[in-house]
């Protein structure tokens, strides 16, 4: 996807947890594209992602209805998905990576150092971290050679912020954000670790772990709805975790 579907995807995303979309919204795509100030096919395809996601519904006619999300719903779908990463992390481990995993691994890690040696990110950063996050976490699952924890990702992928491409971000406080992502990434350099040395269940708990760190989201949207607070959140959105 290009990156500025991308931008699109994690902007209305972004939008629907800090209820600036709420819940039972009508979602059209040509006012919505204005809002933005982007086309409509961007527009339609991040309406179709949101929807696989579980953040948006079809409705009959034309456009789509915001979703209203639990936190329960966002819990459960991440510890599901956590379940299944861990248990790929300890085939993984248990298999041995090839050298071409291994080599990229390493590269994917040397590049989210140089993102964080900074002692600070921006937005750019972050749709960085996105794309190498998305790739580390698939390298995984493929040297996990169990076709089937693909399938069942695949089917979860529809729950709320279950899928490790649907990472949002709190852009009015970038220095969370990078103690948050920075985190994130010393997980993985722990987990390729535990891999690299066959050590199954340590890489199991590890990935469970870096999985359970999303849980942010659901605090985060719990507290805005029994507060009934909006985030701020500014336009010309990015990607993030």
């Amino acid at each position: 996807m290009s990156r500025p579907g991308q931008q699109v995807i994690s902007r209305l995303r972004q939008m629907i947890l800090s209820s600036e979309l709420e819940s039972g919204q009508r979602l059209a795509e040509i006012p919505t594209a204005e809002q933005l100030g982007v086309s409509r096919t961007p527009v339609r395809i991040a309406f179709r992602t949101l929807e696989q996601e579980g953040l948006l519904t079809k409705l009959s006619g034309r456009g789509y209805i915001v979703r209203q999300v639990t936190q329960a719903e966002i819990s459960g779908s991440i510890e599901v998905r956590g379940v299944l990463e861990g248990l790929a992390a300890r085939q993984a481990a248990e298999n041995t990576l090839s050298n071409a995993q291994s080599n990229e691994l390493l590269k994917l890690l040397k590049q989210g150092d140089a993102l964080f040696i900074k002692g600070s990110i921006n937005e750019q950063d972050l749709a960085t971290y996105h794309d190498m996050n998305q790739r580390f976490h698939q390298i995984i699952i493929e040297a996990s050679l169990n076709p089937a924890i693909a399938e069942a990702l695949s089917r979860n992928e529809h729950l709320p912020f279950a899928s490790v491409s649907a990472l949002a971000f709190d852009r009015n406080n970038l220095d969370q954000e990078y103690r948050r992502f920075n985190f994130a990434h010393m997980q993985h350099h722990a987990v390729f670790d535990a891999i690299s040395h066959g050590q199954g269940s340590r890489a199991e708990a590890i990935m469970r772990e870096h999985a359970n760190a999303t849980h942010s989201y659901a605090k985060i949207f719990s507290q805005m709805e029994e507060n009934g607070e909006k985030m701020h959140v500014l336009k010309n959105i990015n990607t993030t975790t």
